[in-house]
């Protein structure tokens, strides 16, 4: 079953919908401290408590999801067919595409 394509692209964008808050988490640290400082965002103006904070509460949720989603696609890879660099393409680019779809929503 492994074999397919379809297989880590569901379980990707399976793990995508959870994927959304580790994505949201990186992105509002991003805007807010070195995006802002190159001029290309605007920092949240009630943004008071500092970086350190958000470090601490970005850093375990990001490396949970990340061990998740390793945990998930390494047995996957060796059931599959795909080309490895096709495989972890796809694994890669398969869990934004809810938060794509909030994205698009949103607009």
């Amino acid at each position: 079953m492994a074999k397919y394509w379809w297989t880590p692209f569901l379980a990707n964008v399976l793990l995508g919908i959870p994927g959304v808050v580790p994505f949201w988490l990186v992105w509002y640290l991003m805007a807010n401290w070195p995006l802002a400082e190159l001029g290309w965002t605007v920092r949240e103006p009630t943004e008071t408590d500092g970086m350190a904070l958000w470090l601490v509460i970005v850093v375990p949720v990001v490396a949970l999801f990340t061990m998740i989603w390793w945990l998930v696609n390494a047995p996957l890879r060796r059931r599959t067919s795909l080309a490895p660099r096709t495989f972890w393409l796809l694994c890669a680019l398969s869990p934004l595409l809810p938060t794509a779809a909030l994205i698009a929503d949103s607009l």
